[in-house]
């Protein structure tokens, strides 16, 4: 059978061997050459960290604050130009401050921006709308006294300087609050995981990927020290962040606990275990603590409003009656 006249190009027999030949020559220099090259592991989970924590940050970011970039940014550049320009971030409590606003859920640098900024003009604006509202109106001048209109001046002054602490401290207690309600049911999930022998950063993955709906604050704390675990160098310094980042009782604890586990090598899940049985017998016995103060809360309302509104119900039929009869 003459093959000549199925090979394209008008080659010969001898020609298409060649080829044939030096493909498989190519293709052994590619396998020994992929052999021998030493690869980085490290770059491409490096570069996947990176870009998770990007990605995590963004979400942040955008549940926080949907303004328009534009108009944030200018103001953002705006309030940065008046804290450089009143020397506000060269104080010693910056490393301070920068911690509550992480504990907060802000952890850029522009948050320090803004609650510096904030702390320092809020109290001139509490203070002026006071001063226009008090002296500038004639009703109010003429219905307060002097050293009354000073004294509500003076505390709208005061109101200004604190509310910034006072603001992030309440979103700092409410993030506490959701993380520790949370918690139970994470190290739960968490002795789940290490039991199917996960390692601690897979499990932190995936404790707050399966959390997010019901507790995105804990999720994306869970979420960077995962990422940590893999990216520093030094696991107890991973935990140490989580650690300071939520100054949380429940989460030190925890964060004690697998440092231990570190150290001496006992059952993670073990120690997981016990943990989410305390926290949850705590959550049980504070559940039964506000139980038990409740009729004690209900004493007053009931005094006020239920007996007053009980008694006209009852009485108040026989005393129209009674009357109706001596009229």
């Amino acid at each position: 059978m003459n093959w000549s006249r199925f090979i394209p190009f008008s080659l010969s027999t001898d020609d298409l061997f060649v080829v044939f030949a030096a493909l498989s020559v190519l293709a052994t220099l590619f396998a020994i050459w992929q052999g021998l090259v030493v690869r980085d592991p490290m770059a491409a989970r490096v570069r996947a960290l990176s870009e998770r924590r990007n990605v995590l940050k963004a979400a942040s970011r955008v549940r926080r604050n949907r303004a328009g970039s534009d108009l944030r940014s200018s103001g953002l550049s705006m309030m940065r130009q008046a804290v450089t320009r009143f020397k506000l971030l060269r104080g010693g409590q910056v490393e301070q401050i920068s911690m509550r606003l992480s504990q907060a859920g802000w952890r850029s640098r522009d948050a320090v921006v803004v609650y510096l900024f904030a702390k320092f003009i809020l109290p001139f604006v509490f203070g002026g709308i006071a001063v226009m509202f008090l002296f500038l109106s004639a009703s109010n001048a003429q219905s307060l006294a002097g050293p009354m209109r000073v004294v509500i001046a003076v505390v709208a002054f005061m109101a200004g300087f604190f509310g910034a602490d006072v603001w992030v401290r309440n979103v700092a207690s409410k993030r506490a609050q959701e993380m520790t309600k949370a918690m139970p049911d994470a190290l739960d999930l968490m002795v789940i995981c290490a039991e199917a022998g996960l390692s601690l950063d897979a499990t932190m993955t995936r404790v707050g990927q399966e959390i997010a709906g019901g507790s995105p604050v804990l999720a994306e704390e869970f979420s960077l020290t995962a990422i940590e675990l893999g990216f520093l160098p030094n696991r107890q310094a991973a935990l140490n962040n989580l650690m300071n980042r939520t100054n949380l009782p429940k989460l030190r604890a925890l964060v004690n606990g697998l440092m231990q586990t570190e150290r001496y090598g006992t059952p993670l899940a073990n120690s997981l275990r016990v943990l989410a049985t305390e926290f949850r017998d705590e959550r049980m016995l504070r559940a039964e603590e506000k139980a038990a103060k409740l009729p004690a809360k209900m004493t007053v309302p009931m005094i006020l409003f239920i007996l007053p509104a009980l008694f006209v119900v009852l009485a108040g039929p026989a005393a129209i009656q009674v009357f109706h009869t001596f009229r």
